[in-house]
């Protein structure tokens, strides 16, 4: 390496190394001092507080004035709904009993998934309510869960008239109310709602502690776990 070349590296090196440093200095000032970037956002809604309230509408197993009310969004034709709706149940002879949880249901059939049958087999439902009043839902959503598959492997055609009609439903009334559509808004408002409090995927379960605080429950949790919230949420005064 000649001289002059040697005299020109030194100079350049300087000049990198300083421009590395202010480099450092601004990135350090930068983290430092507040700025537009740095200052808090205004924090977002929490989806769950969309829940849309509890009303008589609705399908209670339980005492609509219990401590607890586990809102549950489910679609018939998800396996691991009818896993969890028989964990529900015996959280139900539980602590539903002593007023402690109550259950609640609705629809969120998930077309994507199961096109057709599930939405309305969440009709079917409902026009047991219109035939046999508001005990028929939970008899015909344990009889459903109990004697079909699921992910669309249900003759919907022979399955649902005969559970009516072994309920001692009207058949031709129970068939007529299925091809109506007017349930139709109904499951539909259902289905927004739970996409609204956050719900992608069925079940979808919000837990409604005593003192109004809202927790999620994502998926179909074993009794144990469901157990274990239900008693860290009667401690939440």
């Amino acid at each position: 390496m000649t001289e002059n070349k040697k005299n020109l590296s030194v100079p350049t090196a300087i000049i990198i190394a300083a421009i590395i440093i202010a480099g450092a200095i601004f990135m350090t000032r930068s983290k430092a001092a507040p700025s537009a970037a740095n200052l808090p956002k205004e924090k977002k809604a929490d989806p769950l507080e969309s829940l849309s309230p509890i009303t008589n509408n609705d399908h209670i197993l339980g005492n609509p004035n219990a401590s607890i009310k586990i809102v549950e969004y489910s679609d018939f034709e998800c396996p691991f709904c009818k896993s969890f709706h028989f964990t529900m149940k015996k959280i139900i002879d539980e602590y539903g009993k002593s007023g402690e949880v109550a259950w609640v249901y609705r629809h969120f059939p998930l077309d994507s998934l199961h096109p057709v049958k599930a939405r309305k087999e969440a009709i079917a439902t409902e026009c047991a309510v219109e035939l046999g009043g508001k005990e028929a839902f939970w008899e015909f959503a344990d009889k459903f869960f109990e004697v079909t598959p699921s992910n669309n492997r249900t003759d919907i055609d022979i399955v649902l008239p005969k559970i009516a009609t072994d309920m001692g439903l009207d058949k031709t009334k129970f068939n007529e109310c299925l091809e109506s559509g007017r349930y139709d808004k109904h499951i539909q408002d259902e289905v927004d709602n739970a996409i609204a409090t956050g719900g992608r995927g069925t079940p979808w379960s919000i837990l409604i502690a005593p003192n109004g605080k809202k927790f999620p429950i994502n998926g179909a949790l074993p009794y144990s776990s469901v157990e274990e919230l239900v008693k860290l949420a009667l401690e939440e005064k």
